[in-house]
């Protein structure tokens, strides 16, 4: 490294072209990551699921309902240990421009079921209380100001109406996948509200083997067969895992774009390295006419790529980061737990590699290569 303060003095001959050949390489980075970090997130949600909680929907689609009758069936069922159940709501609030989820459950046996969603002691007593509460994700009090204790009155969609919950408690997840802007309130006020029409959206059971999973799943399709409202029964993990297949092929699609801006910047890179290279023929004759051999001089090129390359990385791989750990990005509830990688980061660093070789080679070579007599009579 002791040609680094050599190679700096370069760098800085030009200082506008460096710096917009750093920022063109940060900003190529900074997309891939946050690019890959859609694709990461998609598949994390995927596969998160509880071993031992599968979920029943109406075979015919899961925005069928099915009986609420289903309920204790469903418990008596070999294998089964408990049973709660949901609705989605679809409520807007405000302007409805900014979209979080709500659903009605069954308090008490929903957060049995999902020790994921914590809530303090005192406020889970005061939600399961109160059935016209409703808890909601930390997220939330701050995207809209509420508080604990505050009245928040969302406009039904599916359910018409307004609809006026007491905010009794605020959760935290314990799973980043899990979402932290959601609102939840009681099944037993939305059945009270439509007419006791007595209709869940989907049960989630409790098994007491994941390996059992498989059985109880058909033991549960089978009871339900030939009734007005069959049942489609799964894995926690693959019913959240048909959701992630609603994006499409996101991984082929956020890889190529990814992929397409990485070479546009190698263009760029190498174009600014051969131009820098160009313009200092002269010097490099006189650095070989004072004893720096080829492969010195092979190295200070290299070394310049590098530091342009690899200082592009650290301020694109670290502000995507930094940017959306200090922002708790989750692209309004679709994209929960949406953080950069280790993995995404260590091979954005291999990028930068990449184009710190594919960029610096060449001019490199022929520096190394160039006589030195060729070099200083060339005509400028």
């Amino acid at each position: 490294m002791k040609y680094l303060p050599l190679v700096l003095a370069n760098l800085g001959r030009h200082k506008r072209r460096t710096a917009l050949t750093v920022v063109s390489v940060a900003l190529a980075l900074f997309l891939f990551a946050s690019l890959r970090t859609v694709v990461t997130t998609i598949d994390a949600t995927a596969r998160w699921g509880g071993a031992r909680r599968l979920v029943t929907t109406n075979a015919t689609g899961i925005v069928f309902p099915l009986p609420l009758a289903y309920a204790n069936r469903l418990e008596a069922v070999p294998g089964v240990q408990a049973v709660t159940w949901a609705n989605w709501f679809g409520g807007r609030y405000g302007d409805g421009k900014r979209f979080f989820a709500n659903f009605a459950v069954d308090a008490e046996s929903y957060l049995a079921m999902y020790p994921e969603i914590q809530l303090p002691p005192d406020q889970r007593t005061a939600w399961l209380q109160d059935k016209s509460s409703a808890v909601v994700g930390a997220r939330l009090l701050d995207v809209f100001g509420w508080r604990l204790g505050q009245n928040v009155t969302l406009q039904g969609t599916i359910f018409p109406g307004d609809w006026t919950f007491t905010i009794r408690g605020v959760y935290t997840p314990s799973d980043a996948v899990i979402n932290d802007d959601m609102l939840l309130f009681h099944h037993a006020l939305l059945d009270e509200r439509i007419g006791r029409a007595g209709i869940a959206g989907w049960y989630v059971l409790e098994i007491d083997d994941p390996d059992h999973a498989a059985s109880v799943a058909k033991a549960v399709d089978d009871l339900f067969r030939n009734s007005t409202a069959p049942t489609k029964t799964g894995t926690e993990q693959a019913f959240n895992a048909s959701f992630a297949t609603m994006w499409g092929n996101v991984s082929l699609l956020m890889g190529t774009i990814g992929m397409a801006v990485v070479f546009a910047i190698l263009l760029v890179t190498a174009n600014a390295m051969m131009m820098s290279a160009r313009e200092r023929t002269g010097e490099v004759a006189v650095l070989k006419t004072i004893g720096f051999g080829d492969g010195a001089v092979f190295g200070l090129v290299m070394l310049e790529s590098g530091v342009i390359t690899l200082s592009g990385a650290l301020v694109g791989l670290g502000g995507a980061k930094l940017l959306y750990k200090g922002t708790n990005f989750n692209a309004a509830g679709f994209l929960p737990g949406f953080d950069v990688t280790t993995g995404t980061l260590l091979l954005g660093g291999a990028i930068a590699l990449f184009l710190m070789v594919a960029s610096g080679l060449v001019p490199a070579v022929r520096a190394a290569r160039q006589p030195v007599i060729q070099a200083l009579r060339r005509v400028e």
